[in-house]
């Protein structure tokens, strides 16, 4: 049985002039056609295998020209099985990535359909998975747009998948936040219509790579031939890997929330929409298994850990504390408190637990033991094991009365990291600085051991009730993508602050870099869950923000300022400052017990301690 012979996809015929300019066409076909590329991907629409169509076409056509998808499985699943669904995805080739986006999509929902450029229709084989519309015609296709619109609603309402492309046109150079990238243009509001008039489910996708070089320059010269470049762009990428990222659902509730004012609401959705698609961006082909133990950057410079202290000694020596030293006991854990003075061993091995510890997550002073000269002027909270007889974990903990009468200013280590206006200490003293907080590697699998040092934390207040007030640096690690440290940044100093304290500080090294995303962060992001759904789409972990930073927001924490310590491998610190007397009772409570509660409260009550409020407040 002979194989049907398949109609050319491209010809080069005109449709207007006369038959002197058919002629020039028809002798110039050759040559345009090896320019153009059109030789090799009619050949390839030949080899594709007859009454193949729909997804199977699809399949075909990228086997043949062996373009393998990388996308993770679990991403894939992030994909609603069922209900209204429109899938938005960025623009970079122009062709190859709506046969990839097809395959991909069917994958999970056979009932997927695509919206597509109108040129496709010249392949029939895929009329069946797209809705071909023109994104060039501007106004004057409004009236041929109408029926594929209507079509895309009745598929949506229906309860179907539709991805799109709301770029309508391939990626190419453009001035974007101040620099010429090679990027989408402007997304069409149509998809914030689509998913408005269907309330349907938000997923993002976003495609690596773009086209050739000489693709944009050309694109630079005429829009015109970077149109006539897309077929040479589709066929040189045969054997290349595309690779693709899925993002978190987003609801339709949540597009809706984005804005109140009914003219504005369109825009915002889609701004919204192309922000979580290109946030995709950031993230790594796969998470890593385990962070590096320093960074790649400083390798040279990291000297060997010290040698562990011997458990004996350090037994013997924690023997030897007061009875008072334990602030709380549970098991065979116990929280103490001593001088540096007091345990010069202990807080040896303490140096050499921090050093350890923050090195795993791409952190760590580079030095063979972490103490510094503040160390001795601190007290040390730490979270003894009795029965392995070693330290689980620590803080340094800085009576800010205490360190400003005998140091100054510059006893505080946070000074080391932003300039505190004497104003700062007249509305906090007395408070406790708090830092270089850990809790060792093995330890890390639980919660517990860092909610039995929070307890004895609070039993030092419970102690010296004067002590309302809790400060100090909290860490997002370089192990975080930038983007997602800009994000959190951006966010809570907007966000979860106190403007009349934030006044009062400055850092000493700033955050740089993509202030479009601190732009972002500011209008588009309402809330912490929001801030969650961006570094999840961004983290391939999905380990959203620092546990230790979520524990001070719990107590009502609110952040003054970021800053980047150039001492600590780049780390990001914020400072942030609790006021007890303000925080969640119940989760004072967790801490304190409720006698303890009682009692710290009863302090203040007793003492009339001002709370201003927001006007002229003492502290946050």
């Amino acid at each position: 049985m002979d194989t049907p012979v398949r109609s050319r996809i491209f010809t080069l015929s005109p449709s207007f002039g006369g038959a002197l300019v058919r002629r020039a066409v028809a002798l110039a076909e050759p040559v345009l056609g090896r320019l153009l590329s059109l030789a090799p991907i009619e050949d390839l629409y030949r080899r594709v295998p007859a009454g193949a169509t729909g997804g199977a076409f699809v399949d075909a056509v990228l086997s043949a020209m062996d373009v393998p998808v990388r996308v993770a499985a679990e991403e894939l699943e992030r994909i609603p099985k069922t209900g209204p669904v429109v899938v938005v995805s960025n623009h970079p080739f122009g062709g190859l990535e709506g046969l990839v986006l097809a395959k991909m999509l069917l994958a999970v929902r056979p009932d997927a359909r695509i919206m597509a450029n109108f040129l496709l229709s010249r392949i029939p084989e895929l009329r069946e998975l797209f809705v071909f519309v023109d994104p060039f015609g501007g106004n004057s296709a409004t009236g041929t747009n109408i029926r594929p619109l209507k079509e895309c609603l009745q598929i949506l309402r229906s309860g179907g998948l539709l991805a799109v492309f709301p770029a309508g046109a391939v990626a190419h150079p453009r001035l974007e936040n101040g620099r010429l990238a090679v990027t989408d243009p402007a997304w069409s509001t149509t998809v914030a219509r689509l998913v408005r008039k269907t309330e349907a489910t938000v997923v993002p996708v976003h495609f690596s790579g773009s086209n050739s070089r000489l693709f944009q320059v050309l694109g630079l010269a005429h829009p015109l031939l970077r149109t006539a470049m897309l077929p040479r762009e589709f066929a040189n990428k045969s054997g290349a890997t595309v690779e693709a990222r899925v993002g978190t659902p987003i609801s339709f509730g949540r597009l809706a929330r984005l804005s109140s004012c009914e003219a504005e609401i369109d825009e915002c959705i889609t701004r919204y929409l192309r922000l979580r698609t290109f946030l995709l961006r950031n993230r790594p082909d796969r998470p890593r298994r385990r962070p590096p133990l320093f960074p790649q950057k400083s390798l040279a410079r990291q000297e060997a850990l010290i040698a562990p202290i011997s458990p004996e000694l350090l037994a013997d020596e924690i023997a030897r504390l007061p009875a008072g030293a334990v602030l709380h006991q549970s098991g065979e854990f116990a929280v103490i408190e001593a001088r540096a003075a007091s345990i010069p061993l202990t807080l040896r091995e303490i140096g050499r637990l921090r050093e350890l510890t923050f090195r795993r997550v791409g952190e760590g002073t580079g030095k063979a033991c972490d103490l510094d000269g503040f160390d001795p002027f601190y007290r040390h909270l730490f979270l003894w094991n009795a029965e392995k007889r070693e330290v689980a974990g620590a803080y340094r903990i800085g009576r800010t009365d205490e360190l400003l009468a005998a140091r100054g200013p510059q006893g505080l280590y946070t000074s080391t990291l932003f300039v505190l206006k004497a104003a700062f200490f007249s509305q906090i003293d007395p408070a406790l600085e708090m830092g270089r907080s850990f809790v060792r590697p093995e330890y890390q699998k639980s919660y517990s051991p860092l909610l039995l040092l929070w307890k004895g934390l609070a039993q030092m207040v419970v102690r010296e009730p004067r002590y309302r007030i809790l400060f100090g640096p909290v860490s997002i690690t370089s192990d975080y993508k930038h983007a997602s440290r800009r994000l959190m940044a951006s966010y809570f100093e907007g966000n979860v602050t106190n403007p009349g304290l934030a006044r009062l500080v400055r850092p000493k090294t700033p955050l740089r870099g993509q202030t479009w995303l601190a732009r972002a962060a500011r209008t588009l992001v309402a809330d912490l869950d929001d801030l969650l759904a961006l570094i999840d789409d961004i983290e391939a972990d999905r380990k959203g923000i620092p546990v230790l930073l979520r524990q001070y927001l719990k107590l009502g924490g609110k952040i003054l300022a970021f800053n980047v310590d150039k001492g600590f491998a780049d780390c990001l610190d914020g400072l942030i400052v609790v006021d007890l007397l303000k925080a969640d009772r119940r989760q004072l409570e967790r801490y304190m017990g409720k006698a303890g509660l009682a009692a710290f409260t009863a302090y203040h009550e007793a003492g009339d301690v001002a709370d201003t409020a927001d006007g002229g407040e003492r502290c946050a």
